[in-house]
This record gives C-alpha cells, structure tokens and sequence, in this order.
C-alpha cells in the first residue's frame, strides 16, 4: 500500500493537569495563547492560530508521578532575540527555567521551563520553521 501524502504537522497536543486554571493561565496570559474551545469546566482548548493545545483536567486518581511519556512541547518564535525576550518575561513572572537561552550548532536558539502543571516546555527559534 502506497503511504498517503505527508501530514501537514504535528499542530495538537493535549495534557492532562491538576490545576487547569493555572495552567490555562500559564498558557493564555503568558505564552499569549487564546481560548478557542471551553465545551465545559474540566476541559479546554487553545490555540496559537494554526495550532491547537487541550488541556484536561486530571481526576484525583490520575498518576502522574510515572516517568513523563512526553520529553517536551515547543513553541515557535520568529526570531533568535524574541527568544531571550521570552526569557526574560518568563523569569519576571516567576516561570521555572530549565536553561538560559542557548544557540545551537544548527543555528536555532532555544531555552526550556516549565509549565504550572511540570510539562516541559520549550521556546525556540528553528530556521527552517521559524
């Protein structure tokens, strides 16, 4: 069987977080992300423009204490100052940083913190994407 044409990108994710309110404000009114979808109180859905994030509200019996299947979600940033301008506004809302900025050896810049919910969460310029 011959493979369908290419997708056009991996735009969704979904996450499950304790404290969705937190982490929709993380989201909204940090990262500038806007509300595209609230089919009711456990669960939400945002969006970049061509993106989509859903957040769900975690049950008390969720565990999430295993080891984290998810490495990291990133965020695209047209060029490498706005990524230490992110950085900079990150650390002045008290956002935890894995890492200052960085360049790498392919030209992309990047650091990583963390949402309220401990999702790895990475802001990078990537030349190709960006």
């Amino acid at each position: 069987m011959k493979r369908p044409p290419a997708t056009a990108g991996m735009r969704h994710v979904a996450l499950y977080v304790h404290d969705l309110e937190v982490c929709e404000h993380f989201y909204v009114e940090l990262l500038g992300m806007q509300v595209e979808w609230r089919p009711d109180t456990n669960n939400v859905y945002l969006t970049s423009g061509n993106d989509n994030l859903a957040l769900h509200r975690a049950s008390v019996e969720f565990d999430s204490s295993g080891a984290q299947k998810l490495d990291h979600i990133g965020f695209i940033i047209k060029t490498p100052e706005q990524v230490d301008q992110w950085f900079a506004f990150l650390n002045h809302h008290k956002i935890i940083t894995r890492q200052p900025p960085r360049t790498h050896r392919d030209g992309a810049r990047s650091f990583y913190c963390y949402d309220p919910a401990g999702t790895l969460v990475q802001i990078i310029y990537h030349p190709p994407i960006s």
